[in-house]
């Protein structure tokens, strides 16, 4: 495969035994398969948590991640490699939207569902602007001071949420920091692949400590495995229909722009890796992306995002055909049609799901740092210091804007706020 549109709908895979295997070439049927399940095994922690800390089936999350996956696929022809994991972007609107209390189904899921399925919409939207007329518009909207701060906006609206989860007793306190430091010793000193998975690994060192705890010394309410006891292995999951409500709507759509911004990284950083020009791909990429989320949310399912995680295996095994993302996404829907396996996620303990949340959460946060410092942001700038500033206190203090009947919540405001202020100031270099 070459840059640019090639004839044939999808590549030709050219099969390939050792050293880099590129986005048109492909392993033997067995080693793909296994390339495959490693990539569904990277994305499970993330795909499965941010479900559960917006009160979702992870269930349904799971499976929808594999048949977003497949229409991701088939959007950009193939040629982009790429997993649809659950995206993160969605959780503090979701949870301002429907109220959430942070344990348990949302019983408010119908009202968030019809606003990420807005948001998908306009992602789409912005695909097919971005097909037409190419995505220079969307660099010139939102530069890297402007997407650094959303990102930033994010991770610190969400803080207080995480920090409650590991509040309610001592032993959740406890539970929850043991978590934090078995995520980060797992992500630190963990060689090879088990250093690619802290969210799952670091996860299960938290629930096997709260099991000793609760269950084993009665130190805390025990882990009830009498739900995945009853399960049945194989069956269909229980979908839910969304309801349109404006307010929700308002609230949730604006997480489009986040994954436009983080969706235009990743297509970049693929294309560095893959030595390809992806470029034309990208209106492909934003379309796939949401239309997937849209059929997601349809069914009860959470927004989709391209994984990070998945980049990051992709780097280590430098294995980049995009048949082994076939592979994982077949996998995961097979999961997610296991009421068993959705059963056995649900007993996660709280404290544990704190505890990963204020390591997810914070990385969050930490990322904008990342796109700053890549970038080369110049904070000697006032209308960039200005404008993360105040993006960042609006979000911290999740700033409520209210239009007659209509809410913008805190995720929105500093959304919206990072884009019109940092255009407003205009392109002075006033230092500081």
């Amino acid at each position: 495969m070459a840059n640019g549109d090639e004839a044939g709908f999808l590549p030709r895979w050219t099969l390939k035994t050792e050293g880099v295997i590129a986005p048109d070439e492909r392993l033997p049927t067995g080693q793909t398969v296994l390339a495959g399940i490693q990539h569904v095994v990277a994305m499970f922690g993330s795909t499965a948590i941010a479900p559960i800390l917006m009160g979702f089936n992870p269930n349904i999350a799971i499976l929808f991640s594999g048949i977003g996956t497949l229409i991701f696929f088939l959007c950009v022809r193939g040629r982009v490699p790429s997993y649809l994991g659950s995206s993160f972007a969605f959780i503090a609107v979701v949870i301002a939207a429907t109220g959430y209390a942070g344990s348990g189904p949302n019983p408010n899921i119908p009202l968030a569902l019809g606003g990420i399925i807005a948001a998908g919409l306009l992602y789409t939207v912005i695909g097919l602007v971005v097909q037409a007329a190419g995505y220079g518009w969307v660099e010139r909207l939102m530069p890297p001071v402007v997407t650094g701060a959303i990102v930033a906006a994010i991770g610190l609206n969400l803080a207080p949420v995480a920090v409650k989860a590991v509040s309610a007793a001592a032993l959740d306190t406890w539970i929850g920091l043991l978590t934090v430091v078995a995520v980060g010793l797992v992500a630190v000193r963990a060689p090879g692949m088990i250093g690619r998975l802290p969210v799952l690994i670091g996860g299960l060192i938290g629930y096997l400590a709260y099991w000793v705890c609760a269950n084993a010394f009665g130190l805390g309410k025990p882990i009830d495995f009498s739900g995945v006891a009853s399960a049945s292995w194989f069956g269909l999951p229980a979908f839910t229909t969304p309801v349109f409500e404006l307010n929700a709507m308002l609230l949730i759509a604006p997480v489009a722009i986040v994954l436009v911004a983080e969706n235009l990284g990743h297509i970049k950083a693929i294309g560095v890796m893959t030595g390809r020009n992806l470029d034309p791909y990208i209106g492909r990429a934003f379309i796939g992306d949401g239309v997937a989320t849209m059929l997601s949310a349809a069914g009860g399912g959470t927004g989709v995002t391209t994984y990070a995680e998945n980049m990051g295996v992709m780097a280590v095994t430098r294995i980049y055909s995009t048949l082994i993302f076939v592979v994982a996404a077949l996998v995961a829907i097979l999961l997610g049609f296991s009421p068993k396996f959705g059963a056995l996620i649900l007993t996660i303990p709280g404290p544990v799901i704190g505890g990963l949340t204020i390591v997810v959460f914070g990385l969050i946060a930490a990322t904008a740092g990342r796109i700053w410092v890549e970038n080369r942001v110049d904070f000697s700038d006032s209308r960039n210091l200005i404008t993360v500033g105040a993006t960042l206190t609006v979000a911290a203090g999740d700033l409520t804007l209210r239009f007659g009947g209509m809410t913008l919540g805190g995720i929105g405001t500093a959304t919206f706020g990072a884009i019109l202020l940092y255009h407003l100031l205009g392109k002075g270099r006033t230092r500081v």
